[in-house]
């Protein structure tokens, strides 16, 4: 019988065999993937920059966060993992990109705050249906004030809300954003 190690020991033992993703880890990769949408950035006119693709995530995210609340504590426990996992990313990225220490972890923290302004925005605007409102949120925070969120924006992201309001539970419990 193979034994099942874990902590330190079960690190070192396991090193060099591929780790499988994490459910978070997975749930995000089909967020970014959901929120690279070619519709996003040559129909509704953000931009195709760091900070517009970071705002596209942020829709999709606050969408998927907003739709885990709705499968009890397992879902609520998926959306804080991830949170966690976007803004681990967020972390890595920008040491990539050439940010020091120091700066990291104050940019890391603006963005997180940023987010949860925009999760709050979108939720409220979502729960209510409240086209009004999802329009301000949209050309405040994805569109960063430079257009008008049009009704074709305000659509698309009503159907996105549907589609993922959709999901089987157990789907969505497992990582995965479409059928």
């Amino acid at each position: 019988m193979k034994s099942q190690e874990t902590g330190w020991l079960g690190n070192m033992l396991g090193w060099g065999r591929r780790r499988q993703m994490q459910t978070c880890e997975v749930l995000y990769a089909n967020a970014v993937e959901m929120a690279r949408d070619p519709a996003f950035f040559a129909d509704y006119g953000v931009a195709d920059n760091v900070d517009g693709r970071f705002d596209a995530l942020a829709l999709v995210v606050s969408l998927v966060m907003r739709r885990l609340n709705s499968c009890g504590d397992a879902g609520s426990a998926l959306s804080q993992e991830l949170f966690d996992t976007m803004f681990a990313d967020m972390d890595l990225s920008l040491r990539e990109m050439g940010a020091g220490d120091i700066g990291v972890a104050k940019r890391v923290r603006v963005m997180a705050e940023a987010f949860m302004g925009r999760l709050d925005a979108y939720t409220a605007a979502l729960d209510d249906a409240d086209r009004k409102a999802l329009a301000a949120a949209l050309e405040r925070n994805l569109l960063r004030g430079g257009e008008t969120a049009g009704d074709g924006l305000i659509d698309f992201v009503f159907e996105l809300e549907r589609r993922i309001a959709a999901l089987d539970d157990n789907l969505l419990l497992s990582g995965r954003l479409a059928q």
